[in-house]
């Protein structure tokens, strides 16, 4: 189990953590939009999914690589992680997804003038959901907030119960001892099928922080009231539901399949690392 006794460091792993999420998925879909680029839902997909792993192996040994905030009230909430800690860790989320999307936005800014001239966008207007969608998440029209927040709620909860199953010492099942550097893989596949597979319909959120921070970017970068408070008020469901989720998902783990579990002896002798008690 990690000792965690430098909450700067861990912050700061937090902070990075959550900027190459959004640097690498924002990145994607900023090629799709802006660069015309082939992708699919699946491929979308795996890129985020894929840039959760790369962020869980650079800075999970410092901080467990929460880099969600439903995470991090999931674990404060059902394992042992501490509470004081819990805020610092969403503002850590929130300012490395910010800066995320700024540094993103940074590297395409001019592709950005190009699209948005061509197809006769303004950022404040409902065209700017356009290229708003490229940091930040919206649903489809034909749903309504509450519609959208269980979209969130039951995506994210399924995520939780795969972490909690990741880190579950008692799972026989899970990636332990010498194969848990493979539990990041295993999180970001998870990612990677829910946005395969639901991501048409919200965005596949599933983190408060990576939709909270780009969209404090948006509404300081020309897009005003598409970010914040996004058309219909948005901006709550993509908070609200993933957290609710999150909570949800280790309500239905710990008491409808971990208390079942088995105890018995890994067969290596060992346990997972950093995704013990958090995973990202």
């Amino acid at each position: 189990m990690l000792k965690k006794d430098n909450l700067f460091g861990e912050l700061l792993a937090e902070f990075v953590g959550a900027f190459i999420l959004i640097f690498i998925g924002a990145g994607s879909v900023a090629s799709l939009v802006l660069n015309d680029q082939a992708y699919n839902m699946w491929d979308v997909g795996l890129i985020w999914g894929s840039g959760v792993t790369m962020a869980i192996y650079i800075t999970g040994a410092v901080s467990g690589t929460h880099i969600n905030p439903a995470v991090t009230i999931t674990m404060a909430a059902f394992r042992d992680f501490p509470k004081f800690k819990v805020i610092p860790y969403i503002l850590s989320q929130i300012a490395g997804c910010f800066t995320g999307a700024l540094v993103t936005y940074g590297l395409f800014r001019q592709g950005f003038f190009v699209f948005e001239a061509a197809n006769g966008i303004v950022r404040s207007a409902e065209s700017g959901l356009t290229t708003a969608g490229i940091f930040t998440t919206y649903p489809k029209p034909y749903l309504s907030n509450i519609e959208a927040m269980f979209v969130e709620i039951a995506i994210t909860a399924v995520l939780l119960m795969v972490i909690l199953a990741i880190g579950d010492a008692k799972n026989t099942n899970a990636p332990n001892g010498k194969y848990a550097p493979f539990g990041p893989i295993l999180v970001g596949l998870t990612i990677a099928i829910l946005g395969a597979s639901f991501g048409s319909l919200t965005g596949f959120a599933m983190n408060p922080a990576r939709d909270f921070g780009p969209k404090l970017f948006l509404a300081i970068s020309g897009w005003g009231n598409i970010a914040l408070p996004a058309p219909n008020n948005y901006f709550w469901v993509p908070i609200v539901g993933p957290i609710v989720g999150g909570l949800l998902g280790a309500l239905i783990y710990d008491n409808l399949v971990s208390k079942y579990i088995v105890p018995t002896a890994l067969s290596d002798g060992g346990s997972n690392t950093s995704l013990n008690q958090d995973a990202a």
